[in-house]
């Protein structure tokens, strides 16, 4: 059994009426521009009212048309999180350039497999 490290999932356009659409499930997501760069990665916590669906509609509100996300639905968002900060630092050099101005606290990093 193989473990999945990267969130693989397509691509959606990043609109309020897309993210209308999502389940109010806690999780996280990634934000990309139109040529699927990752300029964030976000989790939908205990203090996001409808989850996934509420962060994301603040996205497409804040960012507007051009941009793109994938989720993941995940009890563990908190954990997962990290994991994909630390994935994307071990695979691109340095965080997601929105998530580099205020960076999570203590993240870790990857080791070898």
């Amino acid at each position: 059994m193989s473990i999945r490290l990267r969130l693989d999932k397509p691509w959606r356009p990043l609109s309020t009426e897309e993210a209308t659409r999502l389940p109010g499930q806690l999780g996280v997501y990634q934000v990309a521009d139109a040529k699927g760069t990752v300029l964030f990665i976000g989790h939908a916590g205990g203090r996001s009212p409808f989850g996934l669906r509420s962060e994301l509609q603040r996205e497409a509100s804040e960012r507007g048309p051009g941009h793109q996300f994938r989720i993941e639905v995940n009890q563990q968002y908190r954990s997962r999180w990290f994991e994909l900060l630390m994935v994307h630092k071990a695979d691109h050099g340095s965080l997601p350039p929105d998530n580099a101005k205020n960076p999570p606290p203590n993240l870790g990093r990857l080791s070898p497999a």
